[in-house]
């Protein structure tokens, strides 16, 4: 697995030359489509962080964050539209769909703005795309199960929302790799939309014709939901797995404390909107920058781990990382130089 993603992490180097601008103050806007919860929060005021600090350094003017009423790929395209217009440098972008926005971000980079995508990455090879490895988080899932519940059984599937990238893709982390372990079974799935009271909605519906199940394997930010959903149900809770939300890991180390309850936790960091906005200062700074850039989710697998991002975690948000100039800077000469990335910054 590690030289697999060695080798994603390598691909498509491409020089971002034609967009220095030494001793200019650039102006980098943050397009995203939707921020009705808490992981879009606090990737805001991660990207707030980060903008603060590239001001504080001379690096930028304004970076200001753009947020469509809805997530919509058509409004958010009149926004980049816009954004064109208004002279940016640089648009971060946090895409309503991976494949709608592909020919205003092609109109962007033809009129000599710099596009990095994230999250919801686009599918424009073009444009310099951020992409987490969501299918790695179903993958872990599966292999959590298999080696401490090795008999298998019937699993419950709580997916995200219909048709987008994300669930596609760790659906798929989820579906490839069962076929090495027959002994478990998808017997049903319900949407929970990353969300803990319509996940809470959702599975309170189908827990009256479940099986007994040997797991729950899930998409984040649905956990707390699950947990009582059994809860209300007075049935006992089966080996499920966690978000990175503050309200999950919490819940996770008082399961554990009272009953003996074990998991892992796991998400994309809501800082990477910190990593992508780096990335578009050095491209604008000449730097020759990889085209794509993979990245593994968040990982909280330790009792150590907990602990401490519940301590700098917000009440209500998501555990999360703020990358800083010089880490994305090794992350860059690292890639280009065949190296594993650099360990988290702390």
């Amino acid at each position: 697995m590690r030289r697999l993603m060695l080798a994603l992490l390598a691909i498509g180097l491409a020089i971002g030359a034609g967009f220095s601008g030494e001793g200019k103050k650039w102006r980098i806007a943050l397009s995203n489509d939707y921020a009705g919860n808490s992981w879009r929060q606090i990737m805001i005021s991660d990207w707030n962080r980060a903008a603060a600090a590239a001001i504080k350094e001379g690096l930028v003017s304004e970076a200001p964050v753009f947020t469509t009423n809805e997530s919509s790929a058509s409004e958010q395209a009149a926004q980049l539209q816009s954004l064109i217009l208004e002279g940016y440098d640089a648009i971060v972008l946090d895409a309503a769909s991976p494949t709608a926005l592909n020919s205003v971000v092609q109109e962007a980079l033809e009129a000599g703005v710099v596009v990095v995508s994230f999250d919801n990455a686009i599918t424009l090879p073009a444009a310099w795309r951020l992409i987490t490895q969501f299918e790695y988080m179903g993958y872990l899932q599966v292999e959590y199960l298999a080696r401490h519940y090795p008999r298998g059984g019937n699993l419950l599937e709580v997916r995200g929302i219909p048709g987008t990238y994300v669930d596609s893709a760790v659906h798929r982390g989820i579906v490839e790799p069962l076929a090495k372990y027959p002994q478990f079974k998808i017997v049903a799935e319900v949407y929970g939309h990353w969300t803990n009271t319509i996940a809470q909605k959702e599975v309170a519906g189908i827990l009256p014709s479940l099986p007994e199940l040997a797991g729950i394997v899930n998409q984040g930010g649905d956990g707390y939901g699950i947990v009582k959903a059994y809860e209300a149900a007075g049935r006992q809770v089966p080996p499920l797995f966690m978000g990175n939300r503050y309200d999950e890991l919490l819940l996770w180390k008082e399961m554990y404390e009272r009953t003996g309850f074990d998991t892992i936790s796991i998400a994309i960091a809501p800082g990477s909107a910190t990593l992508a906005f780096w990335v578009a200062v050095e491209i604008l700074a000449g730097t020759e920058v990889p085209k794509e850039i993979q990245l593994l989710p968040y990982v909280i697998d330790t009792h150590a781990k907990l602990e401490k991002a519940l301590e700098t975690t917000p009440r209500g948000g998501v555990a999360s990382i703020v990358y800083p100039h010089d880490w994305v800077k090794k992350l860059i000469a690292n890639i280009k130089a065949g190296l594993p990335p650099p360990p988290d910054p702390e």
